[in-house]
């Protein structure tokens, strides 16, 4: 694994929910100002969780098709998957460490 978020597109999407335990996926915009403040968070978030949960970044402009499937109609919206299926989604701009709490529930 990297030690940074991982690149999640339409293409790759599901076998990257379906190939690890435990996933948060961050749908963003890079037009989006929250999203752009969220993304130290979720950078920390990738190198501190490493081998643990994977943590990817999909742009919802790029890759209209998943963010649609999964009803994303704010962003950032971040999804987390466990065992390839929608566990829980935090909605907003969130502290580090509620996403960090939501994560540890889930491992």
């Amino acid at each position: 694994m990297s030690t940074g978020p991982f690149h999640v597109t339409d293409a790759n999407f599901d076998e990257t929910i379906g190939k690890n335990k435990l996933v948060l996926i961050d749908f963003w915009a890079s037009w989006c100002g929250p999203c752009r403040a969220l993304a130290p968070t979720i950078e920390e978030l990738a190198k501190e969780t490493d081998g643990k949960v994977l943590i990817g970044k999909l742009d919802v402009d790029e890759n209209p098709d998943t963010a649609q499937r999964f009803q994303v109609f704010s962003i950032p919206t971040m999804i987390i998957f466990k065992d390839g299926k929608e566990a829980e989604r935090l909605v907003g701009l969130c502290p580090k460490s509620r996403i960090a709490d939501t994560l540890k529930k889930h491992e």
